[in-house]
């Protein structure tokens, strides 16, 4: 087995001493541009490989940042290969990262000392938390002191911290608003989780101002609330909610439930948007594909992670940066899953 190359044989191709090598990897101006020429010739000509974990703990910084998704079960699995809204995300947040220099790892919510001891292994800078956070989280995060950056968190909490969210109570009312006009009245909205929490619950809140703008009393079949958020949910949503013939129109508080749900309704017999109109929310790629394509309301789901890389960048590279609620704007995105009725 070959050997692996250390800093001394480095330190002993280039004539200096091992802590001038480390210098050099670690951008410390103490040698001369000759001598560092002369050490990364040697890195070069060695096919030397840094050990880049004892470098970031040796600066006391990784330019490496977490992101905490929220589990299903005990396992990200489910939401990273169902759900394209977070790999729109977490492009974003990959896209800053590597413009600014930084990578980053993803976990998800464990117990407190788990994930503690997961930030405190890899050094993190800082850590991006996409949803819902219990405190007793946070109260172990304050003890590493290192910027937190949310996004879409309700919680009282959170907001004494950098929060990047959406106005998702405009949102809802500006689907259901589409709807309305275009001579809907029974319209059934389909949260992801429960209507009275967080972002599912701000859109809610859109939902019922559009009914009372239209005079149009909120029945309880109106509301259908939501299992985990994928196609198949969306699918077996669907199949329930052709059986009520009431229902013409349909707002979603994710695209991937109503391409679930539009399938559903084809496999039916029903025609989108002819017995069903449909809109959905986030505007994700594949919703300007699907047959008929979504009507939609439209986050910028690459700038949302984006805009949170950014925030968590500045405030690990400025003291004292003072915490914001970024608030990033919807639209609805008119396509062919909405008709008049």
């Amino acid at each position: 087995m070959k050997q692996k190359i250390t800093i001394r044989d480095v330190a002993k191709h280039a004539g200096v001493s091992p802590a001038t090598v480390s210098y050099v990897l670690n951008g410390i101006n103490k040698v001369s541009e000759e001598t560092k020429e002369r050490v990364m010739l040697s890195i070069r000509e060695l096919n030397y490989q840094p050990d880049f974990t004892a470098i970031s703990l040796s600066k006391r910084k990784s330019n490496m940042i977490g992101v905490i998704m929220p589990l299903v079960g005990d396992t990200l699995a489910p939401i990273l290969k169902d759900n394209p809204y977070f790999s729109e995300l977490l492009s974003g947040v990959e896209y800053i990262c590597r413009k600014s220099g930084y990578d980053f790892v993803i976990s998800g919510i464990s117990n407190a000392e788990e994930c503690k001891n997961w930030i405190m292994k890899r050094n993190l800078d800082g850590l991006i938390v996409l949803g819902k956070f219990p405190l007793y989280l946070l109260e172990e995060m304050k003890t590493l002191s290192i910027p937190l950056v949310f996004i879409d968190s309700f919680e009282d909490y959170t907001n004494h911290y950098h929060n990047i969210r959406i106005d998702d109570e405009l949102g809802g009312y500006l689907g259901t608003k589409h709807l309305i006009e275009l001579g809907h009245r029974n319209i059934c909205f389909i949260p992801n989780g429960k209507v009275d929490y967080a972002v599912d619950g701000q859109r809610f809140l859109g939902f019922k101002r559009a009914l009372a703008e239209g005079n149009i009393p909120l029945k309880d079949e109106m509301v259908l609330e939501g299992r985990y958020n994928s196609f198949e949910n969306g699918y077996l949503i669907g199949k329930d909610l052709v059986k009520n013939k009431n229902i013409t129109a349909i707002f979603t508080s994710s695209d991937i439930t109503a391409l679930g749900i539009m399938k559903a309704a084809n496999d039916s017999g029903l025609r989108i948007p002819d017995d069903l109109s449909i809109v959905g929310f986030d505007d994700l790629m594949i919703s300007r594909y699907s047959s008929p394509s979504l009507t939609t309301i439209r986050q910028d789901v690459f700038r949302k992670g984006a805009v949170a890389t950014e925030t968590a960048i500045h405030a690990i590279e400025n003291e004292d940066v003072k915490t914001e609620e970024i608030m990033l704007s919807v639209e609805l995105v008119v396509r062919g899953s909405t008709t008049e009725i």
